[in-house]
């Protein structure tokens, strides 16, 4: 009976330390994937959102690195690494120059009133999305 506990309290801190991994691992991607492209969008190909964000790019003649997370095995762990480092486990996330900026709505926002183009360093021929 004591080698069963043992057994099972062994086997419960590999799984632990396991999860642990998968998730730092996970954090690292996200910001080795945010820390080497100036535009990244985190997303999903049918949300209409993460569509709307990725217009704006488009619009802006300006091309971003899109990680499709409904594409990826990974996805669920990206998301859940995103939660730890920004809070929000929701898609897009977009991050200019490493920093986030945001989902939809802070993009389309940004975009609206200029500072998206400041933070990208162009100019802004906006239209209404």
């Amino acid at each position: 009976m004591a080698n069963t506990v043992a057994i099972s309290s062994i086997l419960i801190l590999l799984l632990f330390i396991s999860n642990s991994q998968a998730a730092s691992s996970s954090v690292n991607f996200v910001k080795k994937t945010v820390s080497s492209h100036p535009i990244v969008i985190f997303s999903k190909s049918y949300c209409p959102y993460c569509k709307r964000a990725k217009g704006v790019f488009k619009e802006l003649n300006v091309k971003p690195y899109v990680l499709e997370l409904d594409d990826r095995e990974d996805g669920s762990k990206i998301q859940d690494a995103l939660s730890e480092l920004v809070g929000r486990r929701t898609v897009p996330q977009v991050f200019i120059n490493g920093k986030h900026l945001g989902g939809s709505d802070d993009t389309v926002e940004a975009y609206q009133t200029g500072e998206l183009a400041k933070l990208l360093g162009i100019d802004s021929h906006k239209t209404d999305l």
